[in-house]
């Protein structure tokens, strides 16, 4: 599946909205098996059930075409930016954990908001990709909106003591950890020069998850009571999330493959709308003042990164 150059200045726009749904999915049915496992063995079904999937569609990538693609070389530059970003991935997983373990994290959650500015921050630094002006203006009008939606209770609101506590600290470093993750995934395609994006996604995720279930499975199975074993009787929902894990995660990596990891991680908050209207439609509430801001100013952001390459 060969594509134009002019293909990949708009392509990975759906390519990001499709992740963004496949992720709000993936993160439904994971809210289920966290109460069912504890969060750290649902976090690995993600990995662990979603490597077959990934498989799955490598394998397809070069039976399908006439002419089966040649594999790209693994160099350790490659294997460097896949180890980082799959490292930080987990990191930035640990790091909302405990967040969550404190007893308010509100603040902390608002924090890790700050993801898309420190992508910028990180790719600048260690890709030399700086974003053009209207990227730049795009991830403060949607950082914004994001903030919006998730400002803390108003108690912690004006406290300084509050943001400038431990989940604080932790909220910040969640979203530092899933900055450089999303920068060395990037870093990775770049160095890869795979024949098309699907392949650089297909490569990545595969190697990336195969780190992460070997890392975290390990840990889970050495410092879990019960090891692995509470995984395989929830397979059927397991599968989904795996399933949708994969295919958001394939999406992503593609994406990565196509544009600047800034962009992308930008035009990725439309997952918080997703989710945001998923999860009042079925709680039936309506939206307050400030969320209704919130919203028009994350969808203002998402329409300025796409008009970026207009």
């Amino acid at each position: 599946m060969t594509l134009p150059p002019d293909a990949l200045a708009w392509l990975w726009v759906p390519v990001v909205l499709f992740a963004s749904l496949a992720q709000t999915a993936r993160n439904t049915a994971q809210r289920t098996l966290t109460v069912e496992l504890g969060t750290l063995p649902a976090t690995l079904v993600r990995f662990l059930y979603g490597l077959p999937f990934a498989a799955l569609w490598l394998a397809l990538l070069y039976w399908w075409p006439d002419r089966p693609p040649a594999v790209p070389r693994f160099g350790i530059a490659y294997l460097g930016w896949i180890s980082l970003g799959a490292f930080f991935q987990i990191a930035g997983t640990a790091a909302l954990l405990l967040a969550m373990a404190e007893r308010n994290f509100a603040v902390a959650v608002t924090l890790s908001k700050t993801e898309v500015l420190q992508v910028a921050l990180f790719a600048s630094v260690l890709l030399h990709e700086l974003p053009t002006p209207l990227a730049l203006l795009a991830m403060v009008v949607a950082t914004a909106g994001v903030f919006m939606l998730s400002l803390p209770p108003r108690g912690q609101l004006w406290s300084p003591a509050a943001w400038l506590s431990r989940p604080a600290l932790y909220g910040l470093a969640c979203g530092a950890s899933f900055a450089i993750a999303s920068v060395g995934y990037r870093g990775a395609a770049l160095v890869l020069g795979a024949e098309t994006p699907w392949l650089s996604g297909a490569w990545g995720v595969l190697i990336a998850q195969a780190l992460q279930t070997l890392g975290l499975g390990a840990w889970v199975a050495f410092t879990s009571e019960k090891g692995l074993a509470p995984l395989w009787p929830a397979w059927r929902l397991s599968l989904l999330a795996g399933s949708m894990g994969a295919a958001a995660s394939l999406a992503w990596f593609t994406a990565y493959a196509m544009q600047d990891a800034a962009p992308v991680r930008t035009l990725g908050m439309v997952e918080v709308v997703f989710s945001y209207l998923v999860s009042r439609r079925l709680l039936s509430e309506s939206f307050t003042r400030p969320e209704k801001i919130g919203m028009v100013l994350v969808l203002v952001g998402l329409v300025l990164v796409c008009l970026q390459g207009v």
